[in-house]
């Protein structure tokens, strides 16, 4: 799967399964609020019923003359009676409770009713019941609601994978035939490009180029277009490449790709400063340094000012490549890697140039750094 269909596969997926999430979070919350309500109200409703049952035993002892007196007591409430001033009489907790506020109210583990006695039962006039509140259905609650959001999650994890799949499936079959077609294309253009340029170097070696300022242009597009065809073949062909490293004289060879594109530069009045370690090494393939050099250059050239400065700086630990041109604005400088990203539409190009520079960087492990300022210029550094 190419990085372009894995990032609209990762976006297509956080965001499916982020509103999915949000949705079913909203609806297991409320249902949860609402059975844990329901759950609190059928214990409320037992405190209500003991309430009754224990004015219906007050009542009794009231009316009854037998001079033997038991406070009504339930195993699993606990309940006492205040007087009319709402001081304590009597009651079976094992601390004594003070008397709040009427009706129900809890706290983190008892349940409360508050009632009126009227008449005053054997002097009491309020009522309080108790109860343990049973955390048993609420925590059997919370746990079928996480085994369902973990199933459904899954369930849709699954789901939403197969339907980004077929979401991204056109974006692939677009990629595919673009494929096929710089393929077929660049098969196409390898003969004509070879034989445009293998004529010209002949036409050099027989003293006819310096007088003639056509043959020099088609120099310029016969380079240009062999770049480009370079360049694709390696988007295409990259994922099969077998790399060579070897001890280059990297040095040496920024000297002869700039011999290879100064009839660019001079016909744009480009003044080339070359601040160069003599003799620098590095462990590269071959093409790869080419491909890597020519981009910076060809970048550098096309994007600059006319008559502008182009200054190429090689030290112990790092390439630099300096342009006068028309920058790139800081907007565009987080999506400028990114394949056929173009900042500035003026100019030609399939905005794959830094892709590549960023790719083989990538193989090697480098560490690349792109500084510019629009209508001052660009600083691309490799350093290694």
């Amino acid at each position: 799967m190419l990085n372009s269909e894995k990032r609209s596969l990762i976006r297509f997926l956080v965001i499916y399964l982020g509103s999915t999430f949000l949705l079913f979070s909203l609806a297991s919350w409320t249902f949860y609020i609402s059975s844990k309500h329901h759950l609190y109200d059928k214990q409320r409703e037992q405190l209500e019923y003991q309430a009754e049952n224990i004015k219906s035993k007050l009542r009794h002892l009231h009316t009854t003359f037998d001079k033997t007196l038991y406070y009504p007591q339930i195993k699993t409430f606990n309940s006492a009676i205040f007087d009319l001033d709402k001081k304590y009489i009597f009651g079976s907790f094992k601390e004594k409770p003070y008397l709040n506020k009427m009706g129900h109210y809890s706290n983190n583990n008892h349940m409360y009713y508050i009632s009126k006695l009227e008449p005053y039962y054997l002097g009491a006039a309020y009522l309080m019941v108790s109860i343990p509140i049973d955390k048993k259905p609420i925590v059997s609650l919370q746990r079928n609601i996480i085994w369902f959001m973990l199933g459904a999650g899954i369930i849709f994890s699954i789901l939403g994978y197969f339907l980004g799949k077929l979401f991204i499936a056109p974006m692939r079959d677009s990629i595919n035939k673009m494929n096929n077609f710089i393929q077929d294309t660049t098969h196409e253009l390898n003969t004509p490009i070879s034989t445009i340029l293998a004529n010209i170097e002949l036409i050099e070696a027989y003293g006819m180029y310096e007088k003639s300022e056509e043959l020099k242009r088609i120099e310029i597009a016969s380079k240009t277009l062999s770049r480009i065809y370079e360049d694709l073949t390696y988007l295409n062909l990259n994922h099969e490449y077998y790399r060579e490293i070897e001890e280059i004289n990297i040095s040496k060879m920024i000297e002869e790709r700039v011999v290879y594109f100064s009839a660019m530069a001079q016909n744009r009045g480009l003044n080339i400063l070359l601040e160069l370690l003599p003799n620098k090494t590095l462990n590269i393939d071959r093409n790869d340094a080419v491909r890597l050099i020519d981009n910076l250059l060809s970048n550098a050239i096309k994007y600059n000012k006319t008559k502008g400065n182009l200054t190429v700086k090689l030290t112990d630990t790092s390439l630099s490549v300096i342009d006068t041109g028309i920058g790139i604005a800081k907007k565009d400088l987080n999506d400028i890697l990114k394949r056929f990203k173009r900042a500035n539409k003026s100019e030609g190009g399939f905005g794959i140039g830094l892709d590549i520079i960023n790719q083989v960087v990538n193989s090697y492990a480098f560490h690349l750094d792109i500084t510019s300022k629009l209508h001052v210029g660009t600083k691309v550094e490799i350093t290694w």
